[in-house]
C-alpha cells in the first residue's frame, strides 16, 4: 500500500463564474439597498420638510418673542402713563377740594362782611336820620330864634315908642 497522498486538485472557480457571481453580488447588494436608499431619500426629504417647519416655527417663535417684548415695553409705558395720569388726577382733585374749601371760607367771609355792611348801613342810616332830625330841629330853633328876635325888636321898638311918648 502506497501511502502516497494524493493532492487534491485546487478548488478554483472559473473566471466566468467569478465574474458572474461578482455581478450577481453587486446586483443583489444594489437591489437589497434600494429599499434602504428609497427610505433614506424619503427620510432626507421628510427631514428637509421638518427642518423647514422647524425653521418656520423658530421664526414664528422669534417674531412672537419680539412682539411680546414690544407689547411688554408698551404695557410698561402705558402703566407709567396711567400712574402719572392718576397722580395728576389726584393732584387736581386735591387742588379742587382746597379751592372749594377756600371758596367756602371766602363765602363765609363775604357773608360776615355783608352782615357788617348791612349793620354799618343801618347805623349810618340811623345816624343820618338823627342828623337830619337834629338839623331840622336846628333849623326850627334858628327860625324860632329869628322869629323871637324879630318879635323882640318889634317889642323894643314899641317900648321905645312908648317911652318916647311918655
Amino acid at each position: 500500500m502506497t501511502t502516497a497522498m494524493a493532492t487534491p486538485p485546487k478548488a478554483e472557480m472559473p473566471p466566468a463564474l467569478l465574474a458572474e457571481l461578482s455581478a450577481w453580488a453587486q446586483q443583489y447588494a444594489h437591489d437589497a439597498g434600494a429599499g434602504l436608499r428609497d427610505a433614506l431619500a424619503t427620510a432626507d426629504s421628510e427631514k428637509l420638510a421638518l427642518q423647514a417647519d422647524l425653521d418656520q416655527a423658530q421664526a414664528a417663535r422669534d417674531h412672537a418673542q419680539s412682539m411680546a417684548a414690544e407689547r411688554d415695553e408698551e404695557i410698561q409705558r402705558l402703566t407709567a402713563e396711567l400712574r402719572n395720569a392718576r397722580q395728576i388726577a389726584t393732584d387736581a382733585l386735591v387742588g379742587k377740594a382746597k379751592d372749594q374749601l377756600a371758596i367756602e371760607g371766602k363765602d363765609a367771609q363775604l357773608a360776615d362782611l355783608r352782615a357788617q355792611i348791612e349793620r354799618n348801613v343801618t347805623a349810618a342810616a340811623t345816624l343820618s336820620d338823627a342828623r337830619l332830625a337834629a338839623e331840622m330841629e336846628l333849623v326850627g330853633a334858628a327860625t324860632a330864634r329869628d322869629s323871637l328876635a324879630a318879635e323882640l325888636r318889634d317889642v323894643r321898638a314899641q317900648l321905645d315908642v312908648l317911652r318916647n311918648r311918655r
